[in-house]
C-alpha cells in the first residue's frame, strides 16, 4: 500500500446512496440521493444525525413560511440529574429520544411526544470518575440494531463502555465482561482502561496489580471520554479524551489509542496506536524516544464513518502539552490529524496531519463532514474538516488526497529555548479561510482613507499585527506575550459544530474571531502547576495561562469605533463542489448598545456601508433541513432565538423566541407524523413543533 507521510494512501472505491425524498409535509423514501445512513424514516440515530455527521434532516414539515408558528411541544428539566450536560445532542431512535445528562453522564430515554422520562441508567461510582476532568462534557450516545434489538452504547467519564437495551436501559446480557467492583453488574460493560494500557510500557513496568477503581495511576497518565463511540457495521469504535493540554505542566501522559469492540459480544477487536511504536508508520516523527512516555493525541471530538467503505474517520488532539513541545521533537504523528481506519481491522488506510508539532492548541475540534461532491465534472467522495485555524481541509475520503492543493509553507521559528518547531505547515489553497488567520492591515476598517489611517495607527501602536502560527514567547522576552489569532478557542470549535446539506454539497460553518496571548515560563513555576494533574516531570516550559490576561486585540478602537472589520462571530456557507463562499452573515445580532455606538459615532456620520451589526462572538448550534438552515442566536435586545435562514442567500426568513441560548447540538426528526426541532439548553431540553402540546416535564 502506497502510504505518504503528512498525506495519504489508496483504498476502497465504493459509493453510498440512500433513499429519501422531500415531499412537502413529511419525509418519504422514493427517490435516491447521496446521503449518509442514520436518518432513514426521518430519524436521528447518530450524534450528527447520520454517520456522515452532516446534521441534516430530510423532514420538511417545518418551513420558512410556517416557522413563526412553532410552539413549545414540551420542555424537559434535567435538574434531577444534576447540572445539565450543555454539550449533548439527543438521538431519536425507534420512538424514543435518548441522550446523556449531568456530570454522572446519566443515560436518559424520553417520550419524544411529551418529554416524559421512560428510563435512565447511571454508572456506579468509582475513584476514577471522581477525578475525571470532563464529567459534564458528554455529547450523546451511539446506537445500533443488533439481531433485531436496539442497543445504546455509552462511554463514561470513568472510561467504561456500556451496552444498554434501548427499550429498557438495562445492561445487555452476555455482553462484555465482569468488572470486579461493587454495584457493577456481571455483564453489559467493558473496562476500557484495562485494554488501553495492557501493553503500554509505562504501566507494565510498574509491575503492580491493576485496580479498576483507580484505572491509570495519575503519575503516568489520565484518560476519560467526552464524545460517544460510533458503530460502524459490526464494530464499536471508541475515542477518548485526555487532560486539557492548555492546563498541563507535566510531560507524561497516556496515548489516546483508538479501541474497537465487537458490537454483538463486547469482545475486544483491535487497538490503533496514535503515537506510533517502533516499526510502525510515523514512529520516526517522535524524536528523542518521546513516544515512550508522552501522550494525549486523543480523539476527543466526535468521529464520522462511511459504513459502505468500512472506514471510520478519527479527528485527533495535539500531544502533551500545549504551548511547548521541546520534550517531543518531530512532527508528532498522528497528532492534530484526520485518520481513516478500517473499522473491521483497525488498519490505517490514510491520514492527513493538519498541524505539524502542534503547540498552539490547534487540535481538531469537530467531527469531519462527509459528502459526495462534483468538482470540475468529477464525482468525489469527499470529507471536509473544519478547524480552529479557520480552514476547511477538503479531502477525498477514499484516499485522503486533497481535493484542491494544500501547500507546505514556511512558518516562524520559536525563540523559546529547547523548542523545535516544524519549518513548514500545511496551507490549504482552497477553499479560502472563512475567518481570520492572524491580524493584518486587510482586516482594518476602511470606510474612508482617513479612518483607515487612524485604525492603522491604533493597530501599529498596540503591536496588534500578527501571523497565523506565530509561536508563544517566554516570560523574559521583551516583546511580551505573542498574539495568537485565532486563539485555541477557534475559529471553529466544538461548541459550534459545522453542518451541511449533502444534497447540494454546501457546508455551513460557524466561527469566532477571538485571539489569545501566549507566553510560557518554566513548568515548575507555572501557576497552573498548583492544580492536581497527571505526570511527575515538569516541562521545561509551560503556559503562563490559557491566554495571558491584559488588553485584547478585540478591544482596539478609535474612540469607541472598532478598528477591525467584522463579523466577530459568523456563519459562512461554502459550496464544496466549487470551494466558493456563497455568503457570510453575523452570528445573531450585536447588542443594541454596540450597534448604536457604531451607528452614532461621529466619524461615520453620513457614510454608506458602515458595519453596524457585527454579530455575537463565537459559534452557535445549527441543523439543516431541505428548505432552510436553522440556527440559534440572539437578537439585539439579548433575546435568544431560533432563526430560519435561506440556504442560498443567508437571508433571515423567520425567527422564534426560545427560553435560553442554544447549546452545542440541535436535532430534528419526525415522530407520529410531526416534525420536531430539539434545542439543548443549559438546564435541559425544549422541543418545538407546529401546534405543540405545551407540556412541561421534570427529570424525575
Amino acid at each position: 500500500m502506497n502510504m505518504k507521510n503528512r498525506g495519504t494512501s489508496r483504498t476502497l472505491t465504493l459509493g453510498l446512496v440512500l433513499s429519501s425524498a422531500l415531499g412537502y409535509g413529511l419525509w418519504t423514501a422514493d427517490s435516491v440521493v447521496a446521503q449518509g445512513p442514520g436518518i432513514e424514516n426521518a430519524q436521528w440515530t447518530y450524534l450528527g444525525g447520520d454517520s456522515w455527521h452532516t446534521r441534516y434532516t430530510p423532514a420538511d414539515q417545518i418551513t420558512p413560511e410556517n416557522f413563526h408558528e412553532l410552539e413549545v411541544a414540551w420542555r424537559w428539566d434535567a435538574s434531577s440529574f444534576g447540572p445539565s450536560t450543555a454539550r449533548a445532542t439527543p438521538s431519536f431512535i425507534d420512538g424514543k429520544l435518548i441522550t446523556v445528562s449531568g456530570n454522572r453522564r446519566h443515560v436518559v430515554a424520553l417520550d419524544p411526544a411529551t418529554g416524559e422520562l421512560l428510563w435512565s441508567f447511571t454508572e456506579p461510582n468509582t475513584d476514577r470518575y471522581e477525578y475525571s476532568m470532563r464529567k459534564g462534557y458528554g455529547k450523546g450516545i451511539a446506537y445500533a440494531e443488533i439481531d433485531g434489538r436496539g442497543v445504546v452504547f455509552i462511554t463514561s467519564p470513568g472510561f467504561f463502555l456500556h451496552a444498554l437495551d434501548a427499550d429498557t436501559g438495562r445492561p445487555l446480557e452476555n455482553w462484555g465482561r465482569s468488572v470486579p467492583l461493587a454495584d457493577f453488574g456481571e455483564t453489559g460493560t467493558v473496562d476500557l482502561v484495562e485494554d488501553l494500557i495492557a501493553d503500554w510500557s509505562p504501566w507494565t513496568s510498574m509491575d503492580r496489580p491493576y485496580d479498576p477503581n483507580i484505572g491509570i495511576p495519575l503519575e503516568i497518565g489520565y484518560i476519560t471520554s467526552s464524545s460517544p463511540p460510533i458503530v460502524v457495521n459490526d464494530t464499536v469504535v471508541i475515542g477518548n479524551s485526555a487532560e486539557q493540554g492548555y492546563l498541563q505542566t507535566r510531560i507524561e501522559n497516556v496515548p489516546g489509542d483508538i479501541l474497537a469492540y465487537d458490537s454483538r459480544t463486547g469482545d475486544f477487536k483491535w487497538k490503533f496506536n496514535v503515537i506510533p511504536r517502533p516499526g510502525e508508520f510515523g514512529h520516526e516523527t517522535w524524536e528523542n524516544d518521546s513516544w515512550e512516555w508522552t501522550g494525549d493525541v486523543s480523539s476527543w471530538a466526535p468521529m464520522s464513518a462511511d459504513p459502505e467503505l468500512g472506514l471510520v474517520y478519527i479527528p485527533t488532539n495535539s500531544a502533551t502539552i500545549d504551548y511547548y513541545g521541546g520534550h517531543r521533537p518531530g512532527d508528532n504523528l498522528f497528532s492534530a490529524s484526520l485518520i481513516a481506519l478500517d473499522a473491521e481491522t483497525g488498519e490505517r488506510r490514510w491520514h492527513y496531519q493538519m498541524v505539524h508539532h502542534d503547540i498552539w492548541n490547534y487540535d481538531t475540534p469537530t467531527a469531519p463532514i462527509l459528502m459526495d461532491v462534483t468538482v470540475d465534472g468529477r464525482t468525489i467522495k469527499g470529507i471536509f474538516q473544519a478547524t480552529k485555524q479557520n480552514w476547511v481541509y477538503a479531502l477525498n475520503r477514499e484516499t485522503g488526497e486533497p481535493i484542491w492543493p494544500i501547500e507546505e509553507r514556511p512558518v516562524p521559528p520559536s525563540t523559546v529555548p529547547g523548542e523545535q518547531l516544524s519549518l513548514t505547515q500545511p496551507f490549504p489553497t482552497w477553499p479560502a479561510p472563512y475567518d481570520l488567520q492572524g491580524r493584518t492591515e486587510e482586516h482594518l476598517i476602511d470606510y474612508t482613507p482617513e479612518i483607515r489611517e487612524m485604525a492603522l495607527r491604533v493597530a501599529t501602536e498596540g503591536n496588534f499585527f500578527n501571523k497565523l502560527f506565530d509561536p508563544p514567547t517566554s516570560v523574559d522576552d521583551p516583546a511580551g506575550p505573542a498574539w495568537n489569532c485565532p486563539g485555541g478557542g477557534g475559529g471553529t470549535n466544538i461548541t459550534g459544530p459545522p453542518v451541511a446539506d449533502p444534497l447540494s454539497g454546501v457546508m455551513f460553518v460557524t466561527s469566532g474571531s477571538g485571539c489569545f496571548r501566549l507566553q510560557v515560563l518554566p513548568g515548575s513555576e507555572s501557576p497552573l502547576d498548583e492544580r492536581e494533574q497527571s505526570g511527575v516531570t515538569h516541562s521545561a516550559w509551560s503556559a503562563v495561562a490559557t491566554s495571558v490576561r491584559g488588553r485584547t486585540i478585540e478591544d482596539a478602537t478609535i474612540d469607541g469605533l472598532p478598528i477591525w472589520k467584522g463579523p466577530v462571530g459568523r456563519i459562512t456557507a461554502i459550496d464544496m463542489n466549487t470551494g466558493e463562499h456563497l455568503w457570510v452573515i453575523p452570528n445573531g445580532d450585536a447588542s443594541q448598545d454596540q450597534q448604536d455606538a457604531i451607528r452614532n459615532h461621529p466619524l461615520v456620520q453620513g457614510l454608506d456601508g458602515v458595519e453596524v451589526n457585527r454579530g455575537r462572538p463565537g459559534g452557535t448550534a445549527m441543523v439543516v433541513t431541505p428548505t432552510m438552515l436553522v440556527a440559534g442566536g440572539r437578537t439585539s435586545d439579548g433575546t435568544p432565538q431560533l432563526f430560519a435562514i435561506d440556504k442560498q442567500t443567508g437571508e433571515r426568513r423567520a425567527a422564534v423566541e426560545i427560553p435560553g441560548v442554544t447549546r452545542y447540538g440541535m436535532s430534528s426528526w419526525v415522530h407520529d407524523d410531526k416534525q420536531y426541532i430539539i434545542v439543548q439548553l443549559q438546564d435541559g431540553l425544549v422541543a418545538y413543533a407546529l401546534g405543540g402540546s405545551g407540556s412541561d416535564t421534570g427529570g424525575y
